[in-house]
């Protein structure tokens, strides 16, 4: 399995309930890399989408802890275990954890790559993705040039669990 997010220079990853920033070429490199793969998300990562509605395109997996929670297009899971149960029956190359940071937290021991846009700014924030150059078990192995969005400076960075 996948992680994949966008990050800044402290690893955070949003702010009450929002991204810390949309940057096209992101959300475009989201997109080509998920597309007709399996997300899988917590509940207010999907309340933060528009109009709450899933990604098209895409196998849906939400984690709620809500036993009647129900979102159309969506698969909804109440626990870890019973997700790693149901991903079983898809590649694992083809599932994207996808936020937000309890989701990441949970699955980051069983995913082996992380995708991470890394932006050169400090936001004022509430949600973390881990800090993989902390982590032993974790190798930075692809980073692109740094590219510009208006002063926004950013780097596609690919991690795999050595």
């Amino acid at each position: 399995m996948k992680m994949i997010a966008a990050v800044d220079n402290n690893w955070a990853i949003g702010y009450k309930n929002k991204l810390l920033v949309r940057i096209p070429a992101d959300q475009k490199y989201f997109r080509n890399e998920t597309i007709g793969k399996v997300i899988v998300m917590g509940r207010k990562t999907l309340e933060s989408f528009p109009q709450g509605q899933p990604l098209a395109g895409r196998t849906n997996v939400v984690l709620s802890r809500k036993p009647d929670y129900k979102v159309k297009g969506t698969v909804v899971i109440n626990t870890v275990e019973e997700t790693l149960d149901y991903l079983s029956q898809f590649n694992t190359d083809d599932i994207f954890i996808i936020g937000g940071e309890i989701i990441y937290r949970q699955f980051l021991d069983y995913c082996d790559e992380a995708l991470i846009t890394k932006i050169d700014h400090d936001y004022q924030a509430d949600a973390w993705f881990p800090n993989l150059d902390e982590l032993k078990e974790w190798q930075l192995v692809g980073d692109t040039e740094e590219q510009t969005y208006f002063d926004l400076e950013y780097r596609f960075l690919k991690y795999k669990r050595v």
